[in-house]
């Protein structure tokens, strides 16, 4: 009896975590390519392309050392944050929450196309990515599937078409 009250409880707080998580992974999702062609039009600007042939060129465990620098260059910057938000700076601890994690979300994702090929020579890497990627695409297809989802995309395309009439018109 206590094993199944258990085994419910775990399955009910894993459907109330499934939509932050989710939230999380679409934002990711989202943001992941034209955060990294922005970083890479930025590295462009600054003429800074020559080092990614470099990056490239790593053996596999210099490329998860790499790959995983943002995350703890991040660590610092996301105390700040709690810290403002406890020191009554919330909007402020909010503002540099979001910017850390729109910069780091672009760092990674280039980071991530440049080690890739690096990193899923790591058996273990390998295998980790693709039990993540299943998991990660069977998370996003039941969002999808659901009806918020559903309606939201609803209204994304009336508001796109109102806002395409409302631009013909003026």
């Amino acid at each position: 009896m206590r094993h199944r009250i258990e085994r419910t409880l775990l399955q009910a707080l894993g459907r109330l975590l499934a939509w932050p998580l989710a939230l999380l992974i679409l934002f990711e999702e989202w943001g992941w390519e034209p955060l990294q062609r922005a970083l890479l039009r930025l590295a462009q600007a600054l003429r800074l392309e020559w080092i990614e042939p470099r990056i490239r060129a790593l053996p596999p465990y210099a490329a998860l050392a790499l790959f995983l620098l943002p995350t703890l260059l991040l660590l610092p910057v996301k105390l700040l944050a709690l810290w403002l938000i406890g020191h009554q700076h919330a909007l402020l601890g909010g503002a540099v929450i979001v910017t850390a994690k729109v910069a780091g979300t672009a760092v990674v994702a280039r980071l991530f196309s440049l080690t890739q090929p690096a990193l899923l020579r790591l058996d273990w890497f390998a295998s980790l990515y693709l039990r993540w990627t299943a998991w990660k695409n069977a998370l996003l297809a039941h969002v999808r599937a659901s009806w918020p989802w559903r309606w939201g995309r609803a209204m994304k395309r009336q508001w796109q078409r109102r806002w395409r009439l409302f631009w013909r018109q003026g």
